[in-house]
């Protein structure tokens, strides 16, 4: 985390009234000594199943369950509902997975030979850092998200990576720590770092962003066939320093090992017409990230309102 990072965390938690810091206390002691301490004393393997089966029991008792289930149902509408609720389970299963292999992250390499990351198509970033310019990276929540960031800048490529601010200003503090000691030397919140964004691409260095949430002053894309409000940013930053857009994803081979592939980049099409290029291309990058859930169904993050409300009832989906 930059100097500046840390002072806006500071200031999120000085801006907070008293109840408020006391419930973040409180939290954050519970991430330290019933989250972290668990999992950090098992092996990476334990850890994996373990929190695998963990969001296997806690998941399906939240309501995030409903979400996921619906959201399968709106994408795949075929499907029986034995086969979603199956991939449900095996979705909170991957999440699980994740939370219990996240304080393990600093001791994988993704480049140690025969070790638990293959990575397809390095010499992709090879290139981009070869080529003196920077680039846009997209990716989506796929399998261990975080392996990516690893991935890119343990190459390493000069990279801001961007995230989305935790509301617990002391565990999003911890987390950022972590990120750091698996090899991220610059994180970026998202809706606070675009200046930092743009100074980066004008410096020729990389930014990576993940283009697979909903997001609300976005535009309005089609994914899985139903219109899903998806951030146009990416796109308009590679547009605006003609750097090219270069997606990534990540697929879960078993606990905590992972295949991560750096994909042919994006082509941005431009006809003169900025808005509807910006749309084709938008197009594109849901088309990317819609081929790769096709692909692992079982290893998206479905638990999120990707769609509005109303593409459920349209579906007749309750």
């Amino acid at each position: 985390m930059t100097t500046e990072q840390y002072m806006r965390s500071r200031d999120v938690e000085s801006r907070a009234d008293w109840k408020q810091k006391l419930l973040w206390r409180i939290e954050a002691f519970g991430w330290d000594w019933i989250y972290w301490s668990l999992f950090k004393t098992m092996s990476v393997d334990r850890a994996s199943d373990f929190g695998g089966w963990l969001f296997r029991k806690i998941g399906p008792m939240t309501s995030a369950h409903k979400t996921a289930k619906r959201n399968i149902k709106l994408a795949f509408p075929d499907w029986d509902e034995d086969k979603i609720e199956q991939t449900a389970m095996d979705a909170w299963d991957c999440f699980g997975r994740t939370a219990g292999e996240l304080p393990h992250l600093p001791k994988i390499d993704p480049y140690e030979e025969n070790g638990r990351v293959e990575v397809v198509g390095a010499e992709r970033i090879d290139a981009i850092r070869e080529s003196g310019r920077g680039a846009v990276l997209i990716s989506g929540h796929f399998a261990n998200w975080e392996v990516m960031a690893s991935v890119i800048c343990n190459r390493p490529l000069d990279c801001f990576v961007t995230y989305r601010a935790l509301n617990n200003p002391h565990i999003d503090r911890k987390l950022n720590k972590v990120r750091h000691d698996y090899g991220i030397s610059v994180l970026t919140p998202k809706g606070i770092g675009t200046r930092e964004i743009m100074s980066a691409l004008k410096a020729n260095r990389a930014v990576a962003l993940m283009n697979d949430q909903k997001f609300n002053q976005g535009i309005a894309v089609p994914f899985f066939g139903h219109d899903a409000m998806t951030a146009p940013g990416p796109t308009r930053l590679a547009r605006k320093f003609n750097v090219p857009i270069v997606p990534f994803s990540t697929v879960r081979t078993g606990p905590a090992r992972f295949r991560v592939t750096v994909h042919e980049p994006i082509e941005i099409e431009n006809t003169g017409d900025t808005e509807a290029d910006i749309r084709a291309t938008v197009e594109k990058i849901n088309a990317f990230v819609e081929a790769r859930v096709r692909e692992t169904p079982s290893q998206w993050f479905w638990m999120h309102r990707r769609w509005p409300k109303e593409a459920w009832k349209d579906a007749g989906i309750v």
